[in-house]
């Protein structure tokens, strides 16, 4: 099944309530855990795409010792965000920016730690945020990536949905069905691993949907 992109920005009110309002609880800690697992002592950290901030809040719960730099293209959800952040008393640990993940305004090798849930089906070549992630990561750092898995079919987008009993909306159901159809395959990101050059790198199917990269 070819690759059908979605909107790269989710900058609606409504798109943004609906978003925070499905349930990744699991999925996020899980996620917030493995990064929290590689992180450095004291690491500066970048969250990509951080859509409403719930996981940079449980990963600086699980390491309070880190500073996070949580960005996203969307204003909507960063006004959400920053009300998660208030309600969990993270703001001194957690910074929120309106930024551009293919374009970031830090310097060459700034962070300890780059991770990013579920943005890379947002961004339409994503060898371009590759790139950049690339280029701000220090020499040593680590990187953890996850995202959603191109089934090969549109029927098996169907069942996948169906099987994870998920209760959505209809709404959400269609952003989750639009997601698994503007996802990546495994073969697609080590095609760009590999333009990278990146050494130590894992690649491997997390779940029935998802995909994770792992850089340590």
């Amino acid at each position: 099944m070819d690759r059908t992109l979605e909107p790269e920005v989710m900058d609606s009110e409504e798109e943004a309530l609906e978003y925070d309002s499905m349930d990744f609880t699991e999925v996020n800690r899980d996620f917030a855990q493995l990064a929290a697992n590689v992180a450095p002592q004291h690491s500066f950290v970048l969250d990509l795409g951080t859509g409403t901030a719930r996981i940079p809040i449980i990963f600086s719960q699980m390491r309070p010792d880190c500073q996070i730099r949580a960005i996203d293209l969307a204003p909507s959800m960063l006004k959400i965000a920053q009300k998660n952040i208030d309600l969990a008393h993270k703001n001194q640990q957690i910074k929120l920016e309106l930024a551009d993940s293919k374009k970031l305004n830090y310097p060459d090798q700034t962070f300890d730690v780059v991770m990013s849930n579920s943005l890379v089906h947002h961004i339409p070549n994503p060898l371009d945020l590759f790139q950049e992630i690339n280029r701000v990561i220090k020499p040593k750092g680590k990187v953890i990536i996850r995202d959603l898995l191109r089934p090969a079919s549109s029927p098996e987008v169907m069942d996948i949905v169906a099987q994870a009993n998920l209760d959505y909306s209809p709404r959400q159901k269609q952003l989750f069905e639009d997601s698994l159809h503007a996802a990546l395959t495994i073969a697609e990101i080590k095609t760009i691993i590999h333009e990278l050059q990146w050494q130590k790198v894992n690649i491997y199917q997390s779940s029935p949907r998802h995909w994770t990269l792992e850089k340590t």
